[in-house]
């Protein structure tokens, strides 16, 4: 059990838009250095809630702690301001420019002087810096993202995240449709964050058995409300999958 300061607490969040519920009385926990996964099918609310989360949209109800302080999330920026970074997954990056520049994408570093001209040398380098830091391998900082796989540009958004000194990552289907060795990469990178143990996570994700092989909790989230928590190591797909067997049967008797 993680017995780290909570650096993350929702407690019965729920949010309306106009008549419609997406999501209501949702509650969880993030203790620091922490991996916390989501699961659920498309539709269910994962995406309202870490939008919520990253100051997207604010709740209706419920409440948000950041390090045991109460907050109203008003923007993207304002969450940033708490450590609060997401990596969607379109990634937010630009093919046609170079890595170094995607990492310093709305934050470029500019030279001393009469005119606002980029500092090249200093993104290149300490984009160099960020990359091993948390051990990506690209073949360099100066080729297009969009020469790079699938893989690689996700480890580069991720690298981007934690350079920006992110205390809380939320991390949207980081291994959607990958093939097994790309997925792996991504993996083999979040246990090395993890290991770090100063970086807390949250993982949308569709497939259970990944999630559960990395992440320390997971919780189920269906038509908008959290039908299952628990441990991962208490925890198996083959229950997951019954919880969502017994909700599609349940909605087929209604129908």
């Amino acid at each position: 059990m993680n017995t780290n300061p909570l650096t993350l607490e929702a407690h019965n969040i729920s949010k309306n838009f106009g008549n419609i519920q997406a999501i209501r009385d949702i509650s969880l926990t993030l203790a620091r250095g922490e991996m916390l996964g989501i699961l659920g099918d498309n539709g269910a609310g994962k995406s309202t809630l870490m939008k919520i989360l990253t100051g997207y949209h604010q709740q209706t109800s419920g409440e948000l702690l950041v390090n045991g302080t109460k907050v109203m999330l008003s923007s993207v920026d304002h969450a940033r301001s708490f450590g609060i970074e997401c990596v969607y997954q379109d990634l937010a990056m630009i093919n046609t420019l170079s890595v170094y520049h995607n990492m310093f994408l709305n934050r470029e570093i500019l030279r001393r002087g009469p005119l606002p001209l980029l500092d090249h040398r200093a993104m290149r380098k300490k984009a160099e810096a960020a990359l091993e830091d948390i051990g990506v391998n690209i073949p360099s900082v100066d080729v297009e993202v969009g020469a790079l796989s699938g893989g690689q540009r996700q480890a580069v958004a991720i690298a981007r995240a934690v350079a920006s000194q992110a205390k809380i990552l939320l991390l949207d289907e980081p291994l959607a449709a990958m093939g097994a060795r790309e997925a792996a990469l991504i993996i083999a990178l979040i246990e090395r964050l993890k290991a770090r143990g100063d970086v807390s996570m949250i993982m949308i994700a569709h497939n259970y058995a990944q999630t559960l092989d990395v992440a320390d909790r997971v919780m189920m989230i269906q038509r908008g409300t959290c039908t299952f928590e628990g441990r991962s190591a208490e925890t198996s797909a083959a229950e997951l999958f019954d919880i969502v067997r017994r909700e599609y049967q349940a909605n087929r008797v209604q129908g």
